[in-house]
C-alpha cells in the first residue's frame, strides 16, 4: 500500500509541488509583504492598482482572505493526510489549486476592469475547490472529528462572498458583516486548532527536557471556553457596537486568558519556536479586551480589530509556517536568531498598529507597523525560500566514536 512519503518521493517535478505547505507558505509570505507595500503606496494617494475596492477594503480583503487563505491551504493540505490516513495532494493537482489562488489575487487587483461576476467567480473558485478537496478527504477517511474545521473554512468562504456583495453594491466592505464574519471565523479557527497544537507542541518540548510543568490536557473547561468564544464572536458580528457585546468580549477575554495560562507557556522562553505559539494565541484574549475597550474609546475600534487580524492571525500563522516549514522539510525544530527576529518584528508591528489607534496624530506609528510587518514576512520568504524549494533533508546519522 502506497504511503504519503512514497507518493511524495514518486513526484519527479519541481520540489515546490511535492507537498501542500511548500507553495502556499512561500506565496503567503511573499503576498503578505507585497500587499502591505502596495497598501503603503495607496495611503500616499497613488492609484497603484485598477481595483474596484476602496483602498482600505482591498487591504483588508487581501490580508484576511488572500493571505490567510494561502496559509490555511498549506496547513490543511499538509495536516489532513495525517488526520485521515489518506494520501496528500501533490504535483499538478496541487499546482492547479495554487493557480486558482493566484487568479483570485489578480482578479481582485484588476477588478475595476472586469465584470463583478467574473471577479467573484475568480476569487471564490479557490476556496470552493479547497473545500471540495478537504470534504472528500475527511468524508472518505471518516474523520468526523474535523468536520468543525471544514465548517469554519466554509464560513470563511461565505464571508468573502458577503465582502464581494457589499463592494458590488457600493458599500464599505471593510466595515461590513463580511469582514466581521471572516475575522470571527479566523479567531475561532485559532481557538480550535491553536488549542490543539499549542499545548501539544509545548508538551513535547517540555517532556524532552523532563520538565514536570506540562500543559493541562484538553477537557470540558476548554469546550466551555470554545462555546463562550463562539457566542461572543457571533454577537460581535451582529451587534458590533452594543454594550452587551463589550461585556461578552471582556468575559471571553478572561476565559481565553485563563485557558492559555494552563499551557505552561512561561516555561518555554528558551525556544522561540515554542513561545511564539503562546504569544500568537495571547492575541486572541487581548483582541477580545481591545474590542471591548473599543466600545468606549472613540477611534479605537479598527485598531482593536488589528489585534486579532495582525496579532492573532498574523503571528499565529507565522509561527505555524516557520515550524511546519522546518519540520516537514527535515530541518531541526529550532528557531535560529533570524527566525526569532521575524517574531519580534511582527509583535512590534501589532503593538505599533494598536498604539496608532490611540494616537492618530502620530502617523509614524503606522509607518513603523507597516515596515515591521513587511520585514517579518519578506524575511520569512528570504529565509524559507531555500528550505521550501529544496527536497526534504535526509535525517542525520549519529556520529561514531
Amino acid at each position: 500500500m502506497t504511503t504519503s512519503a512514497e507518493k511524495i518521493r514518486a513526484w519527479k517535478g519541481p520540489t515546490i509541488l511535492s507537498f501542500g505547505f511548500r507553495p502556499f507558505f512561500l506565496l503567503a509570505g511573499i503576498w503578505a509583504a507585497l500587499a502591505m507595500a502596495l497598501w503603503v503606496l495607496m495611503l500616499t494617494g497613488r492609484d497603484v492598482l485598477p481595483t474596484a475596492f476602496d483602498p482600505v477594503s482591498w487591504h483588508a480583503h487581501e490580508l484576511l482572505f488572500g493571505y490567510l487563505g494561502a496559509v490555511l491551504a498549506g496547513f490543511l493540505l499538509t495536516a489532513v493526510p495525517n488526520w485521515t490516513g489518506r494520501l496528500p495532494i501533490v504535483g499538478w493537482p496541487l499546482a492547479a489549486l495554487v493557480a486558482l489562488w493566484a487568479a483570485g489575487r489578480v482578479a481582485i487587483a484588476v477588478s475595476a476592469l472586469l465584470p463583478w461576476g467574473v471577479v467573484i467567480a475568480a476569487d471564490l473558485a479557490f476556496p470552493l475547490a479547497l473545500l471540495a478537496v478537504l470534504a472528500r478527504e475527511i468524508v472518505a477517511g471518516r474523520n468526523w472529528r474535523n468536520l468543525a474545521v471544514l465548517a469554519l473554512v466554509l464560513g470563511l468562504t461565505l464571508a468573502s462572498g458577503l465582502f464581494h456583495l457589499d463592494a458590488m453594491k457600493g458599500g464599505y466592505p471593510a466595515g461590513g458583516l463580511g469582514l466581521r464574519l471572516g475575522l470571527g471565523v479566523a479567531v475561532m479557527l485559532i481557538s480550535l486548532i491553536g488549542g490543539r497544537i499549542v499545548p501539544s507542541f509545548t508538551r513535547n518540548w517540555l517532556a524532552q527536557r523532563r520538565s514536570p510543568a506540562l500543559p493541562v490536557p484538553f477537557g470540558r473547561a476548554d469546550s466551555a471556553v470554545l462555546a463562550t468564544t463562539f457566542v461572543a464572536l457571533g454577537v460581535w458580528m451582529i451587534w458590533p457596537g452594543h454594550g452587551v457585546t463589550a461585556m461578552l468580549c471582556a468575559l471571553t477575554g478572561v476565559a481565553q486568558l485563563w485557558r492559555l495560562s494552563r499551557w505552561s507557556g512561561r516555561h518555554t522562553g528558551a525556544e522561540a519556536l515554542v513561545w511564539v505559539l503562546h504569544a500568537g494565541y495571547a492575541f486572541v484574549p487581548l483582541g477580545f479586551f481591545a474590542v471591548a475597550a473599543g466600545q468606549f474609546v472613540p477611534g479605537l475600534g479598527p485598531a482593536a480589530q488589528h489585534v486579532w487580524m495582525a496579532g492573532a492571525v498574523g503571528l499565529m500563522t507565522l509561527a505555524v509556517m516557520t515550524r511546519a516549514g522546518l519540520g516537514h522539510a527535515g530541518r531541526p525544530l529550532h528557531a535560529t536568531s533570524p527566525i526569532a527576529a521575524l517574531y519580534i518584528a511582527l509583535i512590534v508591528a501589532v503593538l505599533a498598529r494598536f498604539a496608532a489607534g490611540g494616537f492618530p496624530a502620530q502617523t509614524w506609528l503606522l509607518h513603523l507597523a507597516a515596515g515591521a510587518w513587511i520585514a517579518a514576512f519578506a524575511g520569512f520568504a528570504v529565509i524559507y525560500w531555500p528550505i521550501l524549494m529544496r527536497p526534504k533533508a535526509a535525517p542525520r546519522r549519529p556520529s561514531r566514536g
